[in-house]
């Protein structure tokens, strides 16, 4: 015997504001009826019977929960889908929510990475029919994703951070051989550093402003150096003016 699983979904509409609840209808509207992307939605499963199970947030106990299909007061209505047929026996399904039932503890609920979508899908998935569309929580896969690449970013921006500084020391500290160079023997046609790179003096000074500020990771080395490099500083600004870089 087999018997349908009907997906039900909803506007979420209980922030408590009818301005932010109204604001929510209208992203969805545009979201997902306007472009296919998704929104902002509650989902719940119905198999066997006239009851829909779904899942949610409490201090205590388990936070799955069923109530009469398509009449969750928290949320507005929008519509259902009917995912497939599952082969489960009505025995197997009640089976199956005691399970979840244990694996679901209210405390554990999170909105971007364990919520009502997610505990739906994993519904779906031991009922052996189809999960839910995509369109459903793409919102907050993309959330948690951006969670994601936001710690990433800040430990590569700190890396960053060190790397910029040693590399504009380094440069500094050859843009300043270059300029020394010029000062002893300016450009000509029987110049023998011709070879040698030439850089725009505006870039010059800018990356000289980058690598003199100090960062937390190399502030004693800064600090031993600071007197040689503003004396070359110096130097290379005089040489600058006696003899501007022009790009070839």
């Amino acid at each position: 015997m087999t018997t349908e699983a009907v997906l039900h979904i909803y506007d979420v509409t209980n922030s408590g504001s009818d301005k932010t609840n109204n604001t929510i209808v209208q992203i969805n509207k545009i979201f997902k009826d306007g472009i296919g992307l998704g929104g902002i939605f509650h989902s719940a499963i119905q198999v066997y019977g006239d009851e829909e199970w779904s899942f949610g947030y409490c201090e205590d106990g388990s936070g799955v929960f069923s109530c009469p299909a398509g009449k969750n007061p928290l949320y507005t209505y929008r519509e259902c889908l009917v995912l497939g047929k599952t082969n489960c026996s009505i025995f197997k399904v009640h089976k199956i929510l005691r399970e979840l039932s244990g694996e679901w503890p209210g405390y554990s609920y999170d909105l971007l990475s364990k919520n009502c979508n997610h505990f739906c899908d994993e519904f779906c998935e031991r009922l052996g029919v189809p999960k839910l569309p995509g369109w459903v929580n793409r919102f907050a896969h993309a959330g948690d994703t951006a969670v994601e690449i936001a710690g990433n970013t800040a430990l590569k921006l700190r890396q960053a951070k060190t790397e910029i500084v040693s590399a504009s020391k380094v440069a500094y500290r050859f843009l300043v051989g270059v300029a020394s160079n010029s000062a002893v023997a300016p450009d000509s046609p029987g110049n023998s550093n011709r070879g040698s790179p030439r850089f725009q003096a505006p870039w010059f000074k800018s990356l000289v402003s980058v690598g003199a500020k100090p960062s937390p990771s190399s502030a004693e080395l800064e600090n031993q150096e600071t007197p040689m490099i503003q004396q070359q500083h110096d130097a290379a600004e005089t040489t600058l003016q006696l003899y501007p870089m022009h790009k070839n």
